[in-house]
């Protein structure tokens, strides 16, 4: 759990006893000090020497606050670059420099849960213990070789909700990106199963299209015929889409990865500000699974789509609704809802939900979230 000393006086809009994604494995190398702004903390993030283990706390000496990851480390330790304060792994003060070396109690750095699961770093950032049960398992991401796998991280100029809303609405595909995923106005019409999953929940669709999806349809056997075509998405708080999507030329195949030429991919997002979003991907593929230069391609171009056509939307929507740091405006300005919302609006009360109860919790028991 974190140990901040003296929490905010108002709470953050974010669900706090939760996992996020707090880095891609591989941006956390063996010794450099990572930073990065998450739930608007600077957190900084190093490995243990040795067992590799990855550390985090707050990113900041609080002697005259200078950001720790401008420092030096020794071994498991972090001097700050200021006047010389070392801290261990824990975030507590091991050496003072100064007079008699007397080390103040206050002079402690607050520390948070991390756990690496699936080529991903999780952080734990709430008040509450950290909840093993919580962190949820997306195993298959690592069921298969490297080259079946694709990871990236991309920053995004806007609130996390918004990027949920564009994954848990998948009718944009058809009219937001090109030839490699369209549906050719397949999807639009149809309305998603909602099925619960936890405390959240699921949506489905499912298609026919001439040809297939251009993803995979070089991997059936005959390109240019019809297949019969899923999307499952698997909302879990706060900000986690798993969604698996395939295709199929086989009758009596059933609509699922094993099925299916498919793939497994992952969508979580971990707010940076209520105007910034990390914004990470991962998918792995049932198919070539081998071809380590055709992986690179892939992640390639997925990421491109993002950047290119799903990330300038996004933040164009945010700058017209003008959500300001403090306050979740979306509902309040009484958006027009279609059919095609039905995910998208069940996420956000969902999440919105949990975050409010969370926070009347929080207010009863005279406490208020880091």
């Amino acid at each position: 759990m974190s140990n901040l000393a003296q929490p905010l006086t108002q709470p953050k809009p974010y669900l706090m006893n939760a996992w996020y994604v707090a880095a891609l494995s591989t941006e956390v190398d063996a010794e450099a000090l990572f930073h990065r702004t998450l739930l608007d903390t600077p957190v900084l993030i190093y490995r243990k020497k040795g067992s590799g283990e990855p550390v985090a706390m707050l990113d900041r000496c609080p002697h005259r606050f200078l950001p720790l990851h401008m420092g030096d480390r020794n071994g498991d330790t972090v001097t700050c670059k200021y006047h010389g304060l070392q801290f261990d792994c824990n975030g507590a003060c091991t050496h003072n420099p100064h007079g008699n070396q007397h080390i103040p109690a206050a002079a402690t750095v607050p520390s948070f849960t991390l756990r690496e699961r699936n080529g991903l770093i999780w952080i734990w950032m709430g008040d509450a213990p950290a909840d093993e049960a919580k962190l949820h398992d997306f195993s298959p991401l690592t069921e298969g070789p490297e080259s079946g796998v694709g990871y990236t991280h991309i920053h995004v100029k806007c609130n996390y909700k918004l990027i949920l809303d564009n994954v848990m609405d998948l009718s944009h595909i058809d009219h937001v990106h090109g030839e490699i995923i369209t549906t050719r106005g397949q999807l639009s019409p149809l309305v998603p199963q909602v099925r619960p999953v936890g405390d959240a929940f699921a949506a489905r669709w499912e298609w026919s299209q001439t040809p297939a999806m251009m993803i995979f349809a070089g991997f059936l056997p005959d390109p240019k015929a019809a297949a019969r075509h899923f999307f499952d998405i698997t909302y879990l708080m706060p900000g986690n889409i798993q969604l698996s999507v395939g295709a199929t030329q086989d009758a009596g195949a059933p609509l699922d990865l094993v099925g299916t030429t498919g793939q497994y991919d992952l969508h979580t997002v971990t707010p940076e500000t209520n105007g910034s979003t990390h914004y990470f991907f991962v998918t792995r593929r049932n198919h070539n699974v081998d071809d380590a230069e055709f992986n690179q391609f892939k992640i390639d171009a997925m990421r491109k789509a993002f950047v290119d056509e799903d990330v300038p939307l996004a933040e164009a929507v945010q700058e017209r609704m003008g959500v300001s740091h403090d306050v979740d405006d979306f509902f309040s300005m009484s958006p027009v809802l279609m059919s095609n919302d039905v995910a998208a609006v069940r996420m956000r009360r969902t999440l919105e939900a949990a975050i409010v109860q969370e926070q009347t919790r929080t207010a009863a028991s005279g406490k208020v979230a880091a």
